[in-house]
């Protein structure tokens, strides 16, 4: 479907697009202002909650988008490597894991934040 340096700049320009759609959309819904009588006094507090998850989110975001782009280069090369020599499988998945990592430590993070709210 994107082939070719036509494709590849309109999906980067896509997933711009999306996540611009996508930020603009969580930050309407946490900025809203949809608070009930209830919670009528905190304020300030409000601000951090939606700091916390807006950032919590955006660690989770590039992490993937970190992992993504880290795996396609490893993947790669470790299926070259693997087609050329079949003993090269437990070296070359031992760096694709190492890439998968990035998403990992993006979700703990995420945790981290969000277990403080």
């Amino acid at each position: 479907m994107f082939k070719g340096k036509k494709g590849k700049r309109r999906l980067i320009l896509v997933q711009i697009a999306v996540f611009t759609v996508i930020w603009l959309g969580g930050t309407l819904f946490v900025f809203g202002g949809r608070a009930s009588a209830a919670e009528a006094g905190s304020g300030a507090n409000d601000l951090a909650v939606a700091a916390a998850f807006l950032a919590a989110g955006l660690v989770t975001g590039m992490g993937a988008i970190g992992t993504g782009i880290a795996v396609s280069s490893a993947a790669a090369a470790a299926i070259a490597a693997v087609s050329e020599n079949e003993q090269n499988f437990g070296k070359s998945m031992i760096f694709v894991a190492m890439a998968e990592g990035i998403a990992i430590y993006g979700l703990l993070i995420a945790f981290m934040i969000l277990g403080r709210v």
